[in-house]
């Protein structure tokens, strides 16, 4: 497939939204139990929000620019009960509207007293708009993967991993980003988030890892013959019957070479995880603190280049047809 920069931009960089918002719960939910220390609601949370919403933002005018008519995107939203795209539609800003009250919450102290455990520890307002906001994290991460993920004729994005892949590196961008972050506004938090951030990227590199290997074992189950409908063994495409090219040419198939794959695969591999876990791990164990800005800067280059690998990798069955100008 031809890869859209469009897309690209969009889904890593909401999946780095997504991820930092768990970030930002996540401390607030251990801090809760006294697992954490408990952090500046305006410096931390609220500024944290801010970052979440400028990032999703970016992403989703990144989307704009992949329509063909933009005045037309609300109609999008329409196949909600059959298309994932329209429900990533409606996820989306939903996800955007909960993280915007989380943010005002915490800069003006709205904090209402839901419940109370019986361990005396009060669930507040800006508990349940981070769980909300939590859910709908995750259930964005299902929506943009599964828009992939449920093509069967595209077998390498018909995959499980597919999935697992979108919310492991979702969620380790994010959690390098609240490293980072926490640097300036909450330095007590700098070292827990860096080894969720290792952790995670890790798991990434070894879910991303799998679907390589996957991928690489796939076979095509259509052949020129069946593409055409004869069953002779000696078939030579000469042409694909026009001279220039199409839409079919132009959408379905990158043009790029086998060595070029090749280099963006090791590429991403170095940038996104290689060089990532190398300084968070300096940041874990000399306390080279300086480096987890550039961790995270590293690591959403290399998966902007990982994305456009999953987009390139995938092989439509029409270029079977077309593979002669493909």
């Amino acid at each position: 497939m031809k890869p859209a920069y469009s897309v690209i931009f969009l889904t890593t960089l909401i999946g780095a939204a997504q991820g930092l918002f768990l970030a930002l719960f996540t401390a607030q939910s251990y801090a809760l139990f006294s697992l954490l220390p408990a952090q500046d609601s305006r410096s931390f949370f609220a500024m944290g929000a801010v970052v979440v919403l400028v990032l999703s933002a970016l992403g989703l005018a990144a989307s704009f620019f992949h329509l063909g008519r933009p005045e037309r995107a609300w109609r999008s939203a329409a196949m909600w009960r059959t298309s994932w795209l329209s429900r990533e539609v409606i996820v989306l800003p939903a996800f955007m509207g909960v993280v915007l009250l989380y943010g005002v919450a915490h800069f003006t102290d709205w904090k209402p007293v839901v419940a109370t455990l019986p361990e005396g520890i009060v669930i507040d307002g800006t508990l349940v708009l981070g769980l909300a906001g939590t859910v709908l994290a995750f259930g964005l991460f299902l929506c943009t993967a599964m828009i992939y993920a449920c093509l069967p004729f595209l077998r390498e994005w018909h995959s499980p991993l597919t999935i697992v892949n979108y919310v492991l590196l979702g969620g380790a961008s994010g959690f390098t980003l609240a490293a980072a972050f926490a640097l300036a506004s909450a330095p007590a938090l700098t070292r827990f988030y860096a080894g969720w951030a290792l952790i995670l990227t890790v798991l990434a590199f070894a879910s991303r890892g799998a679907s390589l290997r996957r991928n690489a074992r796939l076979r095509p189950k259509s052949t020129i013959q069946t593409a055409i409908g004869v069953k002779h063994p000696h078939i030579v495409q000469k042409s694909a019957g026009f001279l220039g090219g199409s839409f079919n040419t132009r959408e379905f198939f990158h043009g790029k070479s086998l060595a070029v794959l090749r280099s963006v695969k090791w590429g991403f591999l170095i940038t996104a995880f290689g060089l990532p876990v190398l300084f968070l791990a300096m940041a874990l164990w000399t306390n080279s603190t300086e480096s987890l800005p550039l961790a995270f800067a590293v690591q959403y280059l290399g998966l902007l280049a990982e994305r456009w690998y999953f987009f390139a990798q995938a092989n439509h069955p029409q270029n079977l047809y077309y593979q002669a100008i493909s």
